[in-house]
């Protein structure tokens, strides 16, 4: 089975810090690994040169028949096998064993036939050295592994860092707010695309004024890459605003002098045709005009203790469309009263006129749901919310009721939800904050 891993071990630092100290360890470990064997070969090297250097002298004083120094001997018992039967050979020789505890470069060499003179030089002290020596390496490995790792932990956590707040930025955008800029320090002066593009650079909330940037890099290009759509999606968006503000509003005026002149129709079919299209009319400029002060940002809520039942009761019956009220368990909410009621009355008015019957409200503490048995609301709705101006299936409606709903919901603090039931039927989920 595949090992389930932390989150944190997916995270940019992390694989940065696996990767430093794998490249780390394998630099440290061949690096000791070059000076162990260099300093070795040099160490044994003259331990092996001076060990052949008495072997010579002591086989001169053994052919001139003098008396051989202590740690010389013919065949001595701790002479390596592998050593004598060289020696025996015919062939010079040396190697590095143990004799009586301590190590020893031992050098052997043929005499007399088939024996073997031998000398026995203390390696003790070489072997220290190469004992420190490695010691050395592994410590010093250690503490470079240890300091390149503190070092790049704080170029990396600089660079994740700035990647951190770009990601958030970037779901700030996502979430509505088109005021969220990174403006990180190293993509230089920006321009407001709200104000005259030849003025200062605004202030950086979270670094304080900035001054004059350095070379870009690939995070800063990105953060200016960011702040540049967002500022061109906020204009973009501006100006839809205003556009559907002033069109909404230029037909105010119109409209009541055509509604004024409708009602002065005499009675009959086209009449009443004309006066439903008016009605519809001028219901859309309506909707379109909150649309826009919802989209502004600027609606404010009049706050007020109100128990949920009774005023979804309100709500329906002020519909008048004979929806069903359950109330499962009341509670009292601080709420605006009239904006709920909005909310409340655009979800049972769409799922009238897109569901099919039986409606219900149910009431169940701070959580409202809405509930018809029709076909559903569309995937589209379900995966992204309402969007303005689109329905599916050939139903009538512009797409604006759900929408104002879940902006009335947002100015309240609640959230609104849309799902379909397995059963079927089209559910919207109202969750508001219980006092």
């Amino acid at each position: 089975m595949r090992p389930v891993l932390p989150p944190w071990s997916g995270t940019l630092a992390a694989k940065a810090a696996a990767f430093i100290t794998v490249m780390c360890c394998a630099l440290a470990a061949l690096l000791g690994v070059l000076v162990h064997v260099q300093v070795t070969n040099q160490t044994v090297g003259q331990a092996r040169d001076q060990a052949l250097q008495r072997l010579t002298q002591a086989t001169e004083r053994y052919e001139a028949g003098d008396t051989l120094r202590r740690d010389t001997g013919v065949d001595p018992p701790e002479l390596p096998g592998e050593l004598r039967d060289l020696a025996v050979a015919g062939d010079r020789g040396t190697m590095v064993a143990e004799r009586e505890g301590r190590p020893t470069m031992w050098a052997a060499g043929p005499v007399d036939g088939e024996r073997a003179l031998a000398v026995a030089v203390d390696y003790s002290q070489q072997a220290r050295t190469i004992e420190g020596l490695d010691r050395a390496i592994l410590w010093s490995s250690g503490l470079a592994i240890g300091a390149t790792l503190l070092v790049g932990a704080f170029a990396v956590t600089r660079v994740t860092r700035r990647l951190h707040t770009t990601a958030l930025v970037a779901r700030r955008i996502s979430a509505g707010d088109l005021d969220a800029r990174v403006n990180d320090p190293r993509t230089g002066p920006r321009r407001d695309p709200r104000t005259n593009p030849r003025t200062d650079p605004p202030t950086d909330l979270r670094a304080g004024p900035r001054t004059k940037a350095g070379p870009q890099d690939e995070v800063a290009a990105v953060a200016a890459a960011l702040d540049s759509m967002a500022a061109s999606l906020q204009g973009k968006l501006l100006a839809e605003q205003r556009f559907t503000a002033d069109v909404a509003h230029e037909l105010r005026t119109p409209l009541t002098g055509l509604h004024a002149a409708a009602e002065l129709l005499p009675p009959g079919r086209p009449t009443e045709l004309v006066r439903d299209r008016v009605a519809a009319l001028r219901t859309l400029t309506e909707d379109l005009l909150e649309i826009s002060r919802l989209d502004t940002g600027r609606e404010r809520v009049e706050l007020d203790t109100e128990q949920l039942g009774p005023l979804a009761e309100r709500a329906v019956r002020v519909a008048g469309n004979g929806t069903e009220v359950r109330v499962v368990r009341d509670v009292a909410v601080e709420t605006d009263r009239r904006r709920l009621e909005r909310v409340l009355g655009n979800l049972v008015a769409n799922a009238h006129k897109h569901g099919r019957g039986p409606v219900v409200l149910t009431v169940d503490g701070p959580v409202v749901t809405v509930r018809d048995h029709g076909d559903g609301f569309p995937e589209y709705l379900v995966a992204h919310g309402p969007q303005r101006f689109r329905t599916e299936g050939g139903t009538r409606g512009h797409g604006l009721g759900l929408t104002i709903a879940r902006g009335q919901a947002e100015v309240l603090g609640a959230r609104l939800e849309f799902a379909n039931a397995p059963e079927g039927g089209a559910v919207a989920t109202l969750k508001l904050a219980a006092e």
